[in-house]
């Protein structure tokens, strides 16, 4: 099948769109929750079908390292509450194993492919590199840690969200992006930034909403 990536992009930004609308209308709020782990189902495999080089043993190795490791750090965090703080997952990502979402692993993935993908042609030093990334993942939590509980992802003891979740997020993803900087995977990818950018917009639009109708 023969896909257009700027047809496909306008379409990530059509289905962010009217995602944000299902979310801000409150009978249309459960669907929308419904159809979350659909969506980043959907967002994946559209990164994947995007990925412009052969997704060689290495790269696939790294990916499934980097997925697996996501899920069982955050099996680890739930359990334990010492990683990022106390917390607990809804029922917006879907399936659970060991009360964490089977799809969160995807999420660690994706995020950290798309960032990679980002700064990969980037004129830097590659510990600049993976820094930079890391950093962006921390930015994009920090917006996203506000609206999970609005989407039934996740909800954090008290509401309140402890800094040594961010402090987690940034080494966490400082290894996954240094796994795929140094590994030097062509990361080129069409989707990439438009997919980053709505997804940010998404739950950027998503929190001021929140505030207003607080």
């Amino acid at each position: 099948m023969n896909l257009n990536s700027r047809k496909v992009a306008r379409f990530i930004v059509i289905f962010y769109v009217i995602g944000l609308a299902g979310f801000m209308i409150p009978p249309t709020q459960e669907f929308f929750i419904m159809l979350t782990k659909w969506a980043l189902l959907l967002n994946f495999v559209l990164l994947l079908w995007f990925h412009e080089s052969r997704l060689g043993a290495p790269a696939i190795i790294i990916f499934s390292i980097i997925a697996l490791s996501g899920y069982a750090v955050e099996v680890a965090g739930v359990e334990s509450g010492m990683i990022f703080g106390t917390y607990t997952y809804g029922s917006g990502l879907g399936i659970k194993l060991f009360e964490t979402p089977l799809l969160i692993g995807i999420n660690w993935l994706m995020l950290s492919y798309c960032f990679a993908s980002v700064l990969q042609p980037l004129k830097a030093a590659l510990p600049l590199k993976a820094l930079l990334a890391s950093a962006g993942m921390v930015a994009y939590d920090l917006v996203m840690e506000q609206t999970a509980p609005l989407l039934d992802m996740w909800s954090w003891e008290g509401d309140v969200v402890p800094l040594r979740n961010y402090l987690a997020w940034f080494m966490i993803a400082l290894i996954f992006q240094s796994m795929l900087v140094y590994s030097k995977i062509n990361m080129k990818n069409p989707l990439a930034k438009v997919l980053l950018i709505s997804q940010f917009a998404f739950f950027a639009l998503l929190l001021a909403y929140k505030y207003i109708a607080l």
